[in-house]
């Protein structure tokens, strides 16, 4: 480390370089203990010992955590941005109001042809969805 603080560029780089490395260590604590708190395949006794494991030695418990529970954490992402675009897809078609008059003379005919409604029904709907 003397070679950084010999030349000042070399020191700012190296400062730079440790700030980097600590802000990606953050990211990946956050993502860890959101990974395991959303898991729904550990019980709490499990969730318990993961967080004493990763709060009392950091850097070994967030290497063994990912090493041991990689391929879950993916999976755990991959569900939740499964789960968030059904939501939006839901909510689009919710507000975009899909119910224009062609879906509710299709829902009057449904009804007119599984016995629901007579004829006259139908015809009284109609006319009064056509108005």
């Amino acid at each position: 480390m003397t070679f950084a603080y010999d030349y000042p560029l070399m020191g700012a780089f190296m400062t730079m370089l440790w700030f980097f490395l600590f802000v990606i260590w953050i990211m990946i604590l956050f993502r860890v203990f959101a990974d395991i708190f959303r898991s729904h395949d550990m019980g709490g006794f499990t969730k318990a010992l993961w967080i004493i494991f990763v709060i009392f030695l950091p850097f070994l418990g967030i290497l063994v955590y990912v090493l041991a529970r990689g391929d879950n954490m993916a999976q755990h992402a991959q569900e939740d941005a499964q789960a968030q675009d059904a939501a939006f897809q839901s909510y689009v078609k919710q507000a975009a109001g899909t119910s224009g008059p062609a879906d509710q003379l299709a829902q009057l005919a449904a009804l007119r042809d599984s016995g629901q409604i007579t004829a006259e029904e139908f015809e009284a709907g109609k006319a009064k969805i056509l108005a």
